[in-house]
């Protein structure tokens, strides 16, 4: 019995974290329907978490004003609380605004009622800043738990990870680092990860991603397709 109890908790342990593994394994996001590429193979979303930043997502919103290019920005509560007029520019600059929780947590440290919690949390105040109810989801470290999963299907949202990203929270990265690693070989239907607030991440890495953005940008343009908000695609 005790060996049948320990294996059931293995058992639960491995469904439980399951999709934590997603973004490195693109098997098993597409087992557990977790999109990593835009719906249609049209062209291509520049996403940017953790904001909004009362610099970083300002100076983003510049440079794609410069070239008419639209994104997502996936946006924290609690960031949203404390800088509300960041987030309502998003929308008024005619971005696209999605959840990125409400507290920026590991969900696998989290249990189901918690980040049912926080998801809603999260929604209510997206919503009463800006108006706008989030289409796409996305958790904190880009990591799922099988609850945080479900929570966001039964909230409405689509579960979305991405094919491209900068690595640009690091240190030691630097903006032709991230421009490399984000822009090379661009394909339409990209879903492209970047940051634009250095809360959770190293310090000033916003200002590296900044800087590294006008490269992604003529990447992508080369390769004829569009700057496209996630939900444009549809």
């Amino acid at each position: 019995m005790r060996s049948l109890a320990s294996a059931l908790a293995l058992g639960g342990l491995v469904a439980w974290s399951a999709p934590a593994v997603a973004p490195v394994l693109p098997a098993v996001a597409r087992r557990l329907r977790i999109q990593t590429r835009l719906s249609r193979p049209a062209g291509i979303a520049l996403t940017f978490d953790d904001g909004p930043h009362p610099e970083g997502t300002p100076a983003v919103m510049e440079i794609l004003d410069r070239v008419g290019a639209k994104a997502t920005f996936f946006l924290v509560g609690e960031q949203v609380e404390r800088w509300p007029a960041v987030a309502a520019a998003i929308v008024q600059d005619g971005h696209e605004v999605a959840c990125h929780g409400y507290r920026h947590i590991l969900q696998l440290r989290r249990t189901p009622i918690a980040l049912r919690d926080d998801f809603r949390r999260a929604v209510n105040v997206l919503g009463e800043v800006t108006g706008c109810s989030p289409r796409y989801y996305r958790p904190p470290y880009g990591v799922f738990s099988a609850a945080g999963l479900t929570t966001a299907r039964r909230g409405g949202c689509v579960p979305l990870l991405w094919s491209r990203w900068g690595v640009d929270w690091r240190a030691r990265t630097t903006p032709a680092e991230i421009a490399r690693k984000a822009g090379a070989n661009l394909l339409a239907g990209d879903v492209v990860l970047l940051h634009d607030s250095d809360v959770y991440s190293s310090p000033a890495s916003w200002r590296r991603m900044v800087s590294a953005l006008p490269s992604i940008v003529e990447a992508a343009a080369l390769t004829g397709e569009p700057l496209v908000a996630l939900s444009q695609s549809r």
